[in-house]
């Protein structure tokens, strides 16, 4: 008997656009080059005339990261996800609170983006699956959290503690998680020490990224079902492969955010624990047969999810599909179909 169709749940994606990020972020250096994207490809086209195709390849991918965050409609970035899946493939829509990092206005307000998000997936029925975002630190957060569970119908919550908060913050743990707790809601926290941060230091924001920040709410809401996204990060993955552990010095473990990770899941401490593989095991094949080794450990294997961080993908040399196959193949038809479909499926309370 052949096995049943695989029905895909990306469980980690971003259709946000340049409308919700401050024009000064990453730096104030940078403005003209949004304002002007065709700047990049004069520069690329420099670098091609020296013969610097690394270069030439770099800021290709850069121009096409920037295409996509400079279009109008979230429609549009959607549009190009879906063609690198198969059909019937879900989507878990990740939004971004960046207002409060201190980088300058940002276009749009948190509301307007959920509701774009939310005419988004009524286009997309079951197919879009969209989840709030919030800041704690900024006025309304829970209220407009409370809109999109209630008023909205999303399935959870997106955080990003590294750009300066905590993820025990008051407002959170008093208003926030107790809602989605009571509903067994799902949380996608970011937990690397790359990506977006806020103005704190990279030794706080590592803090308040890192898998063990995250243990007291996950001893207090049991029934929420937590993924620290990007299985610790790509720094942590080369540093575990290029150099090791130490298993006779003390804190070697909690030191690396992957390996820390491993060992809460492993533990059976911290049930409600997830993690996926977004971005990070897109960037390098070497990651891939580790992977592969982790999923031996049957809690490993049951609380891993398949995600891929697009359209921040889009700076990689391999396309989205090609990655994808690539972790596919690597990890066989069982593993993938394991960490695809079932596993999202418990995640997000579709099944038991």
């Amino acid at each position: 008997m052949s096995e049943p169709k695989l029905r895909i749940t990306n469980c980690h994606t971003h259709t946000f656009t340049a409308a919700d990020v401050p024009m000064r972020y990453p730096h104030l250096a940078l403005v003209p080059f949004k304002r002007r994207p065709w700047l990049i490809r004069g520069l690329c086209l420099g670098a091609r005339i020296l013969g610097q195709e690394g270069a030439a390849a770099a800021l290709r991918r850069l121009y096409r990261f920037q295409q996509d965050a400079a279009s109008g409609r979230q429609a549009e970035i959607f549009a190009r996800l879906v063609a690198q899946y198969p059909k019937g493939t879900r989507f878990v829509v990740l939004p971004m609170q960046m207002a409060g990092m201190g980088h300058g206005r940002v276009a749009r307000d948190l509301a307007a983006q959920h509701d774009e998000l939310a005419a988004l997936a009524a286009a997309w029925p079951g197919l879009v699956i969209p989840f709030a975002t919030c800041d704690p630190r900024l006025p309304g957060a829970a209220n407009e959290v409370r809109r999109c569970i209630e008023d909205l119908g999303f399935r959870g919550l997106k955080l990003y503690p590294r750009i300066g908060y905590a993820p025990d913050h008051p407002v959170l743990m008093r208003e926030i998680y107790p809602m989605l707790n009571a509903r067994g809601l799902a949380v996608v926290s970011h937990c690397s020490r790359g990506g977006v941060t806020g103005r704190i230091s990279r030794q706080q924001a590592d803090a308040f990224s890192a898998p063990m920040a995250f243990a007291p709410v996950l001893r207090a809401f049991p029934a929420m079902q937590v993924n620290l996204a990007h299985f610790g990060g790509q720094s942590d993955w080369e540093s575990y492969i290029a150099e090791g552990i130490d298993p006779y010095r003390p804190g070697a473990t909690e030191g690396n955010f992957m390996v820390s990770l491993r060992a809460m899941i492993e533990s059976g401490d911290f049930p409600n624990l997830w993690s996926d593989v977004s971005y990070t095991l897109f960037q390098s094949d070497a990651f891939v047969p580790f992977l592969r080794m982790f999923l031996d450990h049957p809690r490993v294997r049951s609380r891993t999810l398949f995600g891929s961080d697009f359209y921040m993908t889009r700076q990689e040399s391999l396309s989205e599909r090609a990655a994808s196959v690539r972790l596919r193949a690597g990890l066989g038809e069982a593993l993938f179909r394991q960490i695809a479909e079932v596993n999202p499926e418990v995640w997000l309370g579709e099944r038991p």
